[in-house]
């Protein structure tokens, strides 16, 4: 693709990215197959492909309006269309290049900028939202799991050992999640002991970034991302192992580190190194010896891989594999490359698409008899509960 993006965007790290994003993508149109809103409005501008030639469009000085924004607002940012493209054109830094840039000359409506604030802020913090769902109970999906005397001891025991730190891993305890499923958490962590691991967790005030990072809020994504550096690099530096996150969603965001703080001086090499460091629970799993957990019940359950997982992150079957080999059933799923919908906040602004798109995916989850519906996201996890009395977990509990 051509470009000639306006002189003040080429001097700009983002500038950069975008030129050479914009000049990988050949028109083939590949994406439009993959894409979720395409497949379900058939709108090219709905599609990825379209939606590239609107952000080039804005890049190279052309007037952008509010139907424009709209367009990039009805992305879900499930990146299905960068596992199926085959120029490699990296959709997700363009869209929040894009979005970005797009909201510095488009004015939303009031609500709309008051509704995205709202959600910002009350979702990232901690006392309030936890407030939220203390108010209103129903909007929890469980309950904390009791830790046994025997594994209370086993956790002390760890903690006590002389390499403690270098037996120790990161878990990123999350903004939402401690609220709304703390057993999944705790699940984590009796897992991670049972093999021989300490767990550190993050407080619940170190949210990843994503929520502002994908509503256009730069700034206060990238002071996110900064204090959680400061925070976390020290422990790299001591010998933890790893970082690990059971939200895929925060997941790629913490794998995208590097990127965002390239070009910053003081933060690069930390962000980095933070980024390599980051596993899901899944890929951190898949090293280690799972045998005790072996499952004999030949039970039948369904994996809804989120689109942060096998699109963002690439761990596409990691999760299938693993419990297979541990003697579960695993249901194939038609379509398991689509988006279910939730996508972090578009559930909240796009209902009637996310509603549409959950029901699809809840067609092909039940499409065989099962006992329990697995995921490795709690967006997704609630957004599919609401849809469902088939009962919906997070694939470590089953562990």
């Amino acid at each position: 693709m051509q470009t000639q993006l306006q002189p003040e965007w080429l001097n700009t790290p983002d500038g950069q990215t975008a030129d050479t994003i914009l000049r990988n993508c050949v028109h083939c149109g590949f994406c439009l197959s993959a894409c979720p809103t395409y497949g379900l409005l058939g709108d090219e501008l709905d599609s990825p492909r379209g939606r590239i030639y609107l952000i080039k469009s804005l890049l190279e000085g052309n007037d952008v309006s509010r139907e424009s924004l709209s367009h990039l607002d009805s992305c879900l940012t499930c990146l299905s269309c960068e596992t199926t493209c085959p120029s490699g054109v990296e959709y997700g830094h363009l869209l929040d290049i894009g979005r970005h840039a797009m909201e510095q000359q488009v004015t939303r409506p009031l609500w709309q900028r008051l509704m995205r604030w709202g959600v910002r802020k009350s979702l990232t913090t901690p006392w309030l939202f936890n407030l939220v769902v203390r108010v209103m109970p129903f909007l929890r999906h469980s309950s904390a799991i009791a830790f046994s005397v025997q594994e209370l001891a086993l956790q002390q025991q760890l903690a006590d050992r002389a390499d403690v730190l270098a037996s120790s891993v990161l878990l990123l305890k999350g903004c939402v999640q401690p609220a709304l499923a703390p057993n999944i958490n705790q699940a984590s962590i009796k897992v991670l002991n049972k093999l021989g691991w300490n767990v550190i967790e993050t407080t619940q005030s170190q949210c990843c970034g994503a929520l502002n990072q994908h509503l256009s809020a730069h700034d206060d994504a990238l002071a996110q991302v900064k204090a959680n550096i400061d925070a976390w690099y020290p422990y790299l530096q001591q010998g933890v192992k790893a970082i690990i996150s059971t939200a895929s969603g925060c997941g790629v965001m913490l794998k995208d580190y590097g990127h965002l703080l390239r070009a910053d001086p003081i933060y690069a090499e930390k962000a980095q190194a933070i980024a390599q460091a980051s596993k899901d629970i899944s890929e951190f799993l898949l090293t280690q010896d799972l045998s005790k957990f072996t499952h004999f019940d030949n039970q039948t359950i369904t994996f809804h891989s989120p689109c942060t997982l096998q699109h963002g992150q690439q761990l596409q079957g990691v999760v299938e594999q693993a419990l297979r080999k541990l003697g579960y059933r695993v249901n194939p799923v038609k379509d398991a490359h689509l988006c279910c919908g939730s996508a972090g906040t578009y559930s909240l602004f796009n209902p009637t698409m996310a509603k549409q798109l959950r029901d699809n995916k809840l067609e092909n989850l039940l499409a065989h008899k099962t006992d329990v519906i697995v995921t490795a996201n709690i967006g997704c996890l609630m957004h599919l509960q609401k849809g469902t009395e088939v009962q919906v977990k997070h694939w470590i509990e089953i562990l």
